[in-house]
């Protein structure tokens, strides 16, 4: 029971924190150099769907640039990786 309420909690900050990445509350680019705890077994591929003008065919383009697999998690990026699709996504 503890492990159920633990995900559902991590679920519900994940769809919060997609929200405010949609509202431009949040930066993705602060998520990916320093993600929070929960964030860490999140796909990038999703992340990046919820920035606002970021839909599959952008985020898989982007990926792909940064020579990141779309099923990749935040928590498993490499430093190279992380910095390469920051300063890619800030253009």
């Amino acid at each position: 029971m503890d492990a159920l309420q633990r995900a559902n909690q991590i679920r519900t900050r994940r769809a919060q924190l997609k929200r405010d990445l949609k509202g431009g509350r949040v930066s993705i680019h602060t998520l990916l150099l320093d993600p929070p705890e929960f964030l860490e077994t999140a796909k990038v591929f999703d992340m990046l769907l919820a920035v606002p003008k970021y839909g599959r065919v952008k985020a898989n383009k982007v990926l792909g640039t940064c020579r990141i697999s779309p099923s990749k998690t935040i928590g498993g990026l490499s430093e190279r990786q992380r910095n390469e699709l920051v300063s890619l996504l800030r253009r």
